[in-house]
């Protein structure tokens, strides 16, 4: 048991460091959080603090009542849409927040991200949406961002950041990679001529290849 929580608590001092050092958060934004398939508690990251200085006692564990269970330091004030989504959705064990510079673009617009390329659509949805917007930490935007996810992989919060969920961090920072890069492109494209859009037939088509075929084992 205590070898399984230090494993969940180094996941989140790393995964943060990780996220810090490619540039998709600055400061002490952005938070994470990874659920125990095993127990249902969810380690998160503690609110405010530099990642660079979070310790694995610095990692506060938190179960689905949102309550805290163990740990000295303040959960990240966004507990509460972590918790929900993970209550709302049994495949996610992931839940990263991110402050990151292209998909916020369309957040300060508060336009959607469709699904411009393959990669996007096989593994994020047919487009990512803005839930609405309320103030950070509350309950409120917590219910937002569970409504606008849905059963896809990414979310977007206006004039604020964007949310990517997995079931484990490996899939979740994919997920990360992937937003961010569609965004990107699109931004370029837009800049010099209209973006060409995937059929819905063809992402349709590319899903289930995705989920059933593609790669080892399948």
């Amino acid at each position: 048991m205590e070898n399984s929580k230090n494993y969940f608590k180094k996941a989140i001092v790393d995964g943060g460091m990780d996220l810090f050092s490619q540039g998709l958060t600055v400061g002490t934004w952005g938070n994470l959080s990874i659920r125990d398939p095993e127990t249902g508690l969810i380690y998160i990251k503690p609110s405010g603090m530099p990642y660079s200085d979070i310790t694995e006692d610095d990692v506060v564990v938190m179960n689905h009542k949102f309550e805290v269970v163990e740990g000295h330091r303040k959960p990240s004030i966004e507990f509460n849409f972590h918790i929900s989504i993970m209550n709302e959705r049994p495949d996610v064990n992931v839940v990263i927040h991110t402050h990151p510079i292209y998909s916020s673009v369309f957040g300060v617009l508060n336009e959607d991200l469709p699904g411009i390329s393959e990669d996007f659509v096989q593994i994020v949805g047919d487009r990512i949406i803005n839930c609405d917007y309320a103030l950070p930490g509350t309950p409120e935007l917590a219910e937002n961002v569970v409504k606008a996810l849905g059963e896809k992989n990414a979310v977007m919060i206006p004039n604020h950041g964007t949310i990517c969920v997995g079931g484990d961090f490996k899939a979740a920072m994919k997920i990360i990679f992937v937003v961010e890069k569609s965004a990107q492109i699109y931004i370029l494209a837009r800049s010099i001529g209209t973006p060409k859009l995937i059929s819905e037939e063809d992402i349709l088509a590319m899903q289930d290849f995705a989920k059933n075929h593609y790669g080892q084992g399948k």
